[in-house]
């Protein structure tokens, strides 16, 4: 079983602009550690001139996240996975998903003396997930990377400890690239790894990457590019190696014909240059709320995230909206009463 390690979660304060509003009005957020980067960058960009309404987001995982949102905690929640049916049902289908970001998740490790990207198969990333491939010298590895100078290092896998969206995504994928691991860990917001050591929150993963050598682990593109750890280049579908990019991540979302209700993810992409795993990510809110400065104060800030809020999200390393999905997200918006 991994050993658990901790992380402190985001607390994220913003105000945010309501024109005619003159109380002070309090919302409460909470969820995926994922896109939490990004709305501390949100939250920064309002707090000075728009100080009538404060938004606290908390990145505690997606799957705390859903709970608490379910169980009237927080006002809005936020998930890398759509909430499902049953999760839905718990609050009479007052439920409202829309995403408000896209990103990528990767494969970041720490080898001292390997400073560019290796390739991985996807045959060599499903070994050294299922603790097959032990060492950074194995076959597998090497046969893709025959100029590196790979040492024998013994592998230490990184996962998350908490329920996540970011596992589901990830674990989505491995499932379809491998029946195998399909059936000893299968996908989820949280599975039972067979190796390694986990960490709680996309920070807890990022900084035990950085202080293992030998380690390897799934963040979301932000947080490793931050942290100038290195990433490795995956084989796609299509049998190409190809690199986490904003670029790359936006041809495999380019690709995805939102439904009405947003809930739509590849697990496995076809396109020769998509990134394997790339996804939305959703904010979650009620259709109804009880105090009408509430529902202003909400509606207006995923307002400024879906407009001025998209332009500076490549930045922080994630994928601004297509503007086809900003379009039909907000018109979505407007469900909010």
């Amino acid at each position: 079983m991994p050993r658990l390690f901790s992380a402190a979660a985001l607390v994220i304060a913003a105000s945010i602009s309501l024109g005619a509003a003159n109380a002070a009005t309090m919302v409460n957020g909470s969820g995926a550690t994922f896109p939490a980067p990004l709305y501390m960058r949100w939250a920064s960009d309002f707090k000075n001139s728009n100080p009538d309404v404060t938004v606290n987001y908390q990145g505690v995982g997606s799957g705390a996240g859903v709970k608490q949102f379910i169980d009237g905690i927080t006002d809005f929640g936020a998930s890398d996975v759509a909430m499902t049916d049953a999760e839905v049902a718990k609050l009479n289908g007052n439920v409202l998903m829309l995403p408000a970001t896209a990103g990528t998740i990767v494969l970041a490790y720490n080898l001292p003396g390997v400073s560019t990207g290796l390739k991985l198969s996807r045959q060599a990333v499903v070994g050294i997930l299922l603790g097959t491939v032990k060492s950074w010298n194995d076959p597998l590895i090497v046969k893709e990377n025959p100029d590196a100078k790979l040492p024998d290092t013994s592998v230490t896998v990184v996962t998350r400890a908490d329920g996540s969206g970011t596992t589901a995504v990830f674990t989505a994928h491995i499932s379809a690239v491998s029946s195998d691991f399909s059936t000893l860990v299968g996908a989820g917001k949280q599975v039972t790894w067979p190796v390694g050591v986990s960490g709680k929150g996309n920070d807890g993963v990022t900084a035990l990457i950085k202080q293992t050598p030998g380690a390897i682990g799934y963040v979301e593109y932000g947080y490793a590019a931050n942290n100038k750890l290195t990433m490795a280049s995956i084989q796609n579908k299509a049998g190409n190696f190809v690199a986490p990019t904003i670029a790359s991540g936006a041809a495999t979302l380019n690709s995805v014909n939102l439904p009405d209700n947003f809930r739509s993810f590849i697990t496995d992409p076809e396109g020769a240059g998509d990134y394997p795993i790339a996804t939305f990510t959703w904010l979650l809110l009620k259709k109804q709320y009880s105090a009408s400065d509430k529902t202003s104060a909400i509606k207006a800030f995923v307002n400024y995230a879906l407009t001025q809020g998209q332009a500076v999200a490549p930045e922080l390393g994630y994928i601004a909206l297509p503007e086809s999905v900003v379009a039909k997200v907000k018109t979505a918006l407007e469900e909010v009463k």
